[in-house]
């Protein structure tokens, strides 16, 4: 698994349901900002090749990333949705790298070897687009995935956007990819912003895969608490006790 990987890290966002005027990405897990979490679990897999899409409260997020690692910054000036915010980090990635993982930085329970199994499913299977996927009970507020019979991921759709059958889908995106650089530079000139929320999203490239022949997949990941996302002050709460939990564990 040695191919030059960068990781793209989005934080640019507000968290509105967090209702508090600090961004989101700046509520701190047992004493320290929820973004470092993902920093430090992106650095040992790209090194300092990792790019902080950044936006609300920009300066405030550099100075708390900053201060624990070594990565490089984006200026998202509007919040156009995730794949706007990956086309601004494009420019920032090192040219040697081949493949470019996105994560998001509010999901501060996501482990280094949970990414390396990710990786290391991408190159195996000679993806051009591999995403992390989790099977839940109950998938209120994902993304859903489309699966074909032979196992390609034809589309995902989020929830504002989905069917009553499709929101029966238990199968939903982690938000989490890895994507061939090349594939995403092709890709992103042709996302559009006609869905309900109006925005950019990178999901769309997985459509625009299947759609081309590109080769997509999905690899699972073991424990769905890792891909939580924190979007109100309950799920800080929740992440906050799974991680005293895993801390204990560890002791």
């Amino acid at each position: 698994m040695n191919r030059p990987l960068a990781v793209i890290i989005l934080a640019a966002g507000l968290g509105k349901r967090m209702k508090s005027n600090r961004a989101k990405v700046l509520h701190e897990v047992l004493g320290k900002p929820m973004v470092v979490y993902v920093v430090e679990a992106a650095i040992p897999l790209a090194g300092n090749a990792v790019v902080v899409v950044v936006g609300n409260q920009a300066e405030e997020v550099r100075h708390v990333v900053t201060c624990r690692a070594e990565v490089m910054f984006a200026h998202q000036d509007r919040q156009l949705g995730t794949g706007h915010a990956v086309k601004c980090a494009l420019p920032f990635l090192p040219s040697i790298c081949e493949d470019v993982m996105v994560l998001c930085g509010d999901v501060p329970l996501i482990t280094t070897a949970t990414l390396k199994t990710l990786m290391a499913e991408h190159i195996r299977g000679n993806r051009d687009v591999t995403l992390l996927a989790v099977d839940l009970d109950h998938p209120h507020g994902y993304g859903r995935i489309l699966l074909s019979n032979d196992g390609q991921v034809y589309g995902i759709v989020e929830e504002a956007d989905a069917s009553q059958e499709q929101r029966a889908i238990r199968t939903i995106n982690s938000g989490i990819y890895c994507i061939s650089r090349r594939f995403l530079e092709e890709a992103l000139p042709r996302l559009t912003n006609e869905n309900a929320q109006g925005e950019y999203y990178l999901t769309d490239i997985i459509r625009i895969g299947y759609e081309s022949g590109r080769n997509v997949g999905a690899a699972w990941a073991l424990n769905p608490n890792e891909i939580l996302g924190v979007n109100t002050p309950q799920d800080l709460v929740r992440v906050e006790e799974i991680l005293q939990g895993r801390t204990a564990d560890m002791a």
